[in-house]
């Protein structure tokens, strides 16, 4: 066995993390009904006003506002009617004094209006006159053209997440597509020669690959684009191939190999082709994580154990990735509530302890760091502080929810 010389904290693991990032610079242009969750690559400056005519804000009659002055239900307006406006048509009428045209929400106003007054406030004496009950001023229940955009305003900016809304502005300005930084490529692989994949007969000794499934989950979700290959045998050369094959890649996340036993080999790979920035953190689970450079590349060496594996690529990969990608910070959703059994923690090790929540309690799921279900039959995690020995039953904790 080959101990580790020294662990690091979680402190300095995620501060060496973030001195590693360098944001993606590759650019793409996708489809507008493709860029929800992108990011902007520029910014884009509209060129027409939106609306791009004055439009009516009501169902209603485009009037001259001063034809309307002291209109009342006892002394209303009587204007003559000239024309029925729907949306998509323009009028070929002009309203002028004494008359007005009866008018759809969105409809274009017509020449020589300045004003709509809503049904409600009308009646209909016959079919060729409007009585109008209410005074109207000018600009009344009418959207100006280029009230919300003028062409020329800056719609979005570079760096921007394009959330539904933004991705509305651009079609309003009418953009079909959209220029976007492009999704880091993740190269992801398991290690070990007793990896199987699924659907595969199962040997004796033998294990389906999970750790290829679940990473690749997580790259999606937080701006990846997974590259998944089949696992690598548990030689030097094997494991140097596959950095080689990787090489490609924005982001190269192997699983396994990464602990202290003599069959761990994805240190020697990396000393072979790169270098280690660290090795071992005091968390648990998940202490023997690496990260390291591969050629310029930044790669994660997760733990085999799917527990471990997944812990940590939410505690540590997610952050990288959305940084890598140029998104937002993730922001967990947290509840604060009361714990339902007594948990022991190892000293000196920062954990994450798996809980499920039952009617308001958070019960420990933890089962063992090679067990899949300590995951995916919990809620979220709480954080017990390396400094910390034990939480007692009864004890208000946050749960962190994946």
């Amino acid at each position: 066995m080959r101990p580790f010389a020294s662990t690091i904290s979680l402190e300095e693991a995620r501060r060496r993390l973030d001195a590693a990032v360098r944001p993606i610079a590759r650019v793409e242009r996708v489809r507008l009904d493709e860029a929800a969750g992108r990011i902007a690559a520029a910014d884009v400056v509209s060129p027409i006003d939106v609306p791009p005519f004055a439009r009516s804000a009501m169902d209603g009659y485009a009037v001259v506002a001063a034809d309307t002055r002291g209109a009342s239900r006892d002394a209303p307006a009587r204007l003559r009617l000239l024309d029925r406006i729907y949306t998509g048509r323009l009028s070929t009428e002009t309203v002028v004094a004494g008359a007005c045209a009866e008018i759809a929400t969105g409809a274009p106003l017509p020449a020589g209006a300045d004003a709509v007054v809503m049904v409600e406030e009308s009646g209909r004496p016959n079919d060729r006159e409007v009585e109008i009950f209410a005074e109207a001023h000018a600009g009344q229940n009418v959207g100006r053209r280029g009230g919300d955009i003028a062409a020329g305003d800056r719609v979005i900016d570079g760096g921007d997440l394009l959330t539904a809304s933004r991705v509305g502005a651009l079609a309003a300005v009418g953009c079909a597509d959209a220029s976007v930084f492009a999704k880091p490529r993740v190269a992801i692989l398991s290690t070990g020669n007793e990896v199987i994949e699924p659907g595969e007969p199962l040997p004796p000794g033998h294990i389906y690959d999970v750790n290829r499934f679940t990473l690749a989950a997580i790259a999606t979700a937080h701006g990846g684009a997974p590259e998944s290959r089949r696992a690598a045998e548990d030689t030097v050369p094997a494991l140097v191939a596959a950095l080689d094959a990787c090489a490609a890649a924005d982001l190269i996340v192997f699983s396994g190999g990464s602990s202290v036993g003599e069959r761990d080999l994805v240190v020697d790979a990396i000393a072979a082709r790169g270098e280690m920035i660290f090795h071992g953190i005091a968390v648990r689970p998940g202490k023997p994580t690496a990260f390291a450079m591969v050629g310029g590349t930044p790669f994660f060496g997760m733990p085999g154990n799917p527990t471990s594996c997944l812990s940590n690529a939410y505690i540590l990969l997610v952050p990288f990735l959305r940084a890598l990608a140029r998104l937002p910070p993730h922001a967990p959703r947290t509840v604060r509530v009361r714990l339902g059994r007594r948990i022991a923690s190892a000293v000196n090790r920062h954990q994450f302890y798996t809980v499920a929540l039952k009617d308001g309690v958070a019960q420990p799921a933890f089962k063992g760091s090679g067990d899949i279900t300590s995951l995916s039959r919990a809620d979220g995690y709480i954080e017990i502080p390396a400094d910390q020995s034990v939480v007692e039953e009864g004890a208000i904790v946050t749960v962190t929810l994946f």
